[in-house]
């Protein structure tokens, strides 16, 4: 298992980690048995977003003894009524439900405390502004939640959550089709036929801003629907007309700007073991590129995806970090302090390039690497 650290919060996380929906609806002893898996692989990573009471219980139960050795994101602002889970901005109802996430879960803490699903401006400024963030911060005051976090589908949204200065976590949803579609307040937009009825190129310009922001303020990102609610892995409901494999979503996710890990939604062991394999997978196995270049409807022409393919490089450049660092620079003024060292400790630098153009050649977007290479010389110096 590969071990990230969550942005600015200090925590390690598993790359690969747990959504608890996988959890629903079974046994204590099934989810004993299957958390036993998860954990004897090294993921040590879950997210609480459900009030499902039962789930609570089996989970607090199958962490008996090792709660110490793993990272809870229980989500606040969820709640349980008529026997299905809602979503609430009510505060007694949230204090309620998070008292009971705590004593069903057999701890006094989560290591990080995540606001359910802003996605409107509206909620937004309500939830800001209003008792619900006055609650988790008290929460944080008293260490019932080491970590406030936020998640969201709306990159706009998001994006004021970051800019606030008031959490440290981003639960986003990331995956190549999400990425094309602009801002919007209706989740459904995100998987709707209509949504890719016509052609779209490169990724929208918030959702890129947003990632490069995270990885500027030293916000963590956690990733959600990394298989687009499975489409992706459908050849017949994928919007791209071909089926990725769990590896390709989750290394497409990993390597977009502050991305920690990813929670997978795994209903089986098998479908554990399928999103741990990207430990221990290939090159080749990890390329999301044939099924993304070379499209009519769907273009990323000319836009560095990070994808590794321009490598080897002759000279040792690791020529994707050099474009990730130089575009977190593009909107700043200034180069961010972190940006700036990490850059610096590149064991090799732009200004090592010897224009030989085989990364130009190898690129299967088009980029324009060695006019990048030159741009960043320009911008960091060397």
């Amino acid at each position: 298992m590969e071990y990230r650290i969550l942005g600015n919060t200090g925590l390690s996380v598993s790359v690969i980690a747990l959504g608890c929906e996988g959890f629903v609806g079974k046994t204590e002893e099934q989810v004993h048995s299957e958390m036993d898996f998860a954990i004897s692989k090294g993921i040590n990573f879950i997210d609480m977003y459900t009030s499902n009471p039962d789930l609570r219980s089996n989970i607090g139960k199958a962490l008996a003894g090792r709660r110490q050795q793993f990272i809870i994101q229980g989500h606040l602002c969820t709640t349980w009524e008529n026997d299905q889970y809602l979503r609430t901005r009510d505060v007694e109802k949230t204090i309620a439900s998070f008292e009971d996430q705590l004593t069903r879960l057999h701890t006094d803490y989560l290591d990080i405390g995540m606001i359910h699903y802003v996605d409107s401006e509206e909620d937004f400024h309500e939830v800001f502004n209003g008792p619900i963030i006055r609650l988790a911060l008290r929460l944080k005051e008293e260490g019932k939640i080491r970590h406030i976090g936020l998640s969201s589908h709306n990159p706009t949204v998001a994006r004021l959550a970051v800019e606030s200065g008031l959490i440290e976590v981003l639960m986003f949803s990331i995956n190549p089709c999400y990425d094309l579609q602009p801002p919007s307040e209706n989740v459904d937009d995100l998987w709707a036929d209509e949504s890719y009825a016509h052609s779209l190129e490169n990724i929208d310009p918030e959702r890129e801003k947003l990632y490069e922001l995270c990885e500027q303020k030293g916000i963590g990102l956690d990733v959600m629907k990394v298989y687009g609610g499975g489409d992706l892995l459908s050849e017949t409901n994928s919007p791209f007309g071909k089926a990725m494999t769990p590896v390709q979503c989750i290394e497409y996710a990993l390597t977009r700007p502050a991305v920690a890990s990813v929670m997978v939604g795994c209903k089986s062991c098998d479908e554990m073991q399928a999103a741990i394999n990207w430990c221990n997978a290939t090159k080749e196995e990890k390329d999301y590129t044939p099924i993304m270049a070379g499209m009519e409807k769907f273009s990323w022409q000319g836009h560095c995806m990070y994808c590794g393919h321009c490598a080897p490089c002759s000279v040792g450049i690791d020529i994707a970090s050099v474009n990730k660092y130089y575009n977190l620079t593009i909107a700043q003024n200034e180069i961010p302090e972190t940006v700036r060292e990490h850059y610096k400790t590149l064991s090799h630098h732009a200004s090592e390039c010897i224009q030989c153009g085989q990364c130009e050649t190898n690129c299967p977007f088009g980029v324009a690497i060695i006019e990048q290479m030159e741009k960043a010389v320009e911008k960091f110096g060397y």
